[in-house]
């Protein structure tokens, strides 16, 4: 051993007063140099015992380590608190090993007994790459890019599962539309696999699969098996298409993923379940001139604000689209072959006995989407998923519990599934993984849009969620319904369109839900997301000058509350 264990590290300090910004940049590079630069950095303070013990653990490994002792040094208060920003953990002893966070005392010596600090105290240039990435979605692809810029050697691994119906996203013919469609998928993925090959990331179309805490087993279509090594490891594998689990669903069933496949036109189209992509999908098919029906097990767009929900069903109506409350499938028998065939479908009500049976060509499903994490060999390597649903927990810089393992995307216990946000947190991720950047994914006021015939737009919590929350005596709800100027000259409805706006009134009124159903919600949804972002309040959409004519101006001009009682209908011109 060229050193004994216990080297003190040195640490100067920008004084004792509160650093100033630029020296706090300062304090938290040099922090960012003692991690990376040293094989086992232990931040400690000399009279703490859990310290004492940390340390002597790695005397007793053999291990030379680096110790700052945070009570000796100047201004160790502020060291602490750039240290807290840097692990997410107050306390010491705060141990890094290989520039991974392991935690404190209890959290090392676990580590010790399942045999993962010694994996961790591997070198690094023992491994093949850097950072291996399970799952070629749009966080996995975010996360490798951002990795790759910053000079890591990144590999991606990604393997769709073809759908029962035979997906593979491959070109179909489905009149001059979904060759279009498809055309455009194949344009994007492969302008993402010449992206990947110019910032020098390995992809590999292989099945991903742990085989150890450090390995991982890569399966092609044809069977041959490759074995990698990594220092870290982002699981980013997203999600599939739910099936019924009842007669007739996968012989005969499509889902949003085989829809724009199919080569021929869906004809009478059953969907089932009133997800975001049932509606979006029943709205889209109606708009062709199909017949639709929605059945519903029990809520239109569940997690969304349900006033809103309701009145974005309301409007499908209007256009054709048929519903079926409070019914579930039992069967879907195939009557006659065809492209489209012909399929009867049996269902039960939620509520009592009572059955239901139709006549479709095409039977959608749009009941949600399971977790590609049960196959990966998370349980080789003890990375822990919710059984219940298949979701890995992660902490707010979305590491497991295993220390080099992390996840992004839609398969993140709590979290929205929307691929903007996926992007975002693959690529703030690598920042952080390789030492650039502090910044976390926020995932308060993440903004969304349900593209049904009229967009419905929101931005922070339901008004369900809000009174959970703040209780309803604590809010103030304004709301209206209008008119925007391209309905007018059509005689289209003046009291369709409705905005809300939900605000805390013990904070200043400041706006905690955005909510909008009318033309180009999207648009306006964005732009006021970053508003909210900067802490909108009532009183600064009172102070702001609408554009006129425009749905946006809207939120300028709210007079009513909810809690007053008065109508909000629109009369006259």
């Amino acid at each position: 051993m060229s050193s004994p264990p216990g080297r003190r590290a040195r640490l100067a300090s920008p004084g004792t007063s509160r650093p100033t910004t630029e020296a706090r940049e300062e304090l938290r590079r040099r922090l960012r140099d003692l991690i990376e630069g040293n094989r086992v950095m232990i931040f400690s303070k000399s009279y703490c015992p859990h310290s004492t013990r940390v340390k002597e653990l790695f005397s007793s490994l053999g291990v030379v380590y680096n110790i700052l002792e945070l009570d000796q040094v100047d201004d160790g208060a502020s060291v602490q608190e750039v240290l807290t920003e840097i692990s997410n953990q107050k306390t010491v002893p705060n141990i890094f090993v290989n520039k991974v966070h392991v935690g404190g005392c209890d959290r090392t010596f676990q580590a010790h007994q399942n045999g993962l600090l010694q994996k961790l105290l591997q070198d690094d240039s023992a491994h093949d790459y850097d950072l291996i990435i399970i799952g070629g979605g749009s966080g996995g692809l975010s996360c490798a890019k951002e990795a790759a810029n910053l000079g890591k050697k990144v590999m991606v691994l990604d393997f769709v599962v073809p759908s029962p119906q035979g997906t593979s996203w491959v070109k179909h013919n489905w009149q001059a539309m979904t060759e279009a469609i498809q055309n455009h998928i194949g344009s994007l993925n492969w302008g993402y696999r010449v992206t990947l090959r110019e910032k020098g990331v390995t992809y590999v179309n292989s099945f991903g699969e742990f085989v150890d805490l450090h390995k991982i087993k890569a399966t092609n279509k044809k069977g041959q098996e490759t074995f990698y090594t990594a220092s870290k490891f982002v699981i980013a594998t997203g999600e599939r298409p739910r099936y019924l689990g009842i007669q007739g669903d996968k012989e005969y069933c499509i889902t949003s993923d085989d829809l724009f496949s199919l080569p021929y036109c869906p004809g009478r189209t059953l969907v089932i379940g009133a997800s975001y992509v049932g509606l979006e999908c029943a709205g889209f098919l109606a708009g062709l001139g199909l017949d639709v029906t929605v059945m519903v097990r029990s809520v239109l767009l569940r997690g969304f604000d349900q006033e809103m929900a309701e009145k974005v069903g309301s409007y499908l109506e209007q256009q054709g689209v048929k519903f079926q409350r409070k019914f579930t499938p039992i069967l879907v028998q195939q009557l006659e072959k065809g492209l489209p065939g012909k399929l009867k479908v049996v269902a039960k009500s939620t509520e009592g006995p009572e059955t239901v049976e139709g006549i479709y060509n095409t039977v959608l499903l749009a009941i949600g989407r399971d977790s590609c994490t049960r196959k990966i060999g998370l349980e080789k390597i003890g990375v822990k998923i919710n059984e219940k649903n298949g979701k890995i927990p992660v902490n707010d810089v979305e590491q497991t519990n295993v220390p080099h393992v992390y996840a992004i995307g839609d398969i993140l216990d709590g979290k929205p599934e929307l691929t903007p946000v996926a992007i975002q947190a693959g690529k703030l991720l690598a920042r952080r993984l390789f030492g650039v950047s502090l910044e976390k994914c926020d995932y308060i006021n993440i903004p969304t849009t349900v593209f049904t015939p009229l967009e419905y737009g929101c931005c922070g919590l339901s008004e369900e969620k809000a009174i959970e929350m703040y209780t309803k005596e604590n809010l103030e709800v304004y709301h209206t319904l209008f008119w925007p100027l391209e309905w007018t000259v059509a005689g289209r409805d003046n009291n369709t369109c409705y905005a809300k706006i939900i605000c805390n009134k013990f904070d200043n009124e400041r706006v905690v839900g955005f909510h909008l159903l009318g033309p180009n919600a999207g648009e306006i949804t964005q732009g006021f997301a970053a508003a909210m972002k900067c802490g909108l309040t009532k009183q600064l959409l009172d102070d702001t000058i609408g554009i006129h004519p425009t749905c946006g101006e809207v939120f300028t001009t709210l007079e009513i509350t909810k809690s007053s009682g008065l109508d909000i209908t629109q009369k006259g011109c």
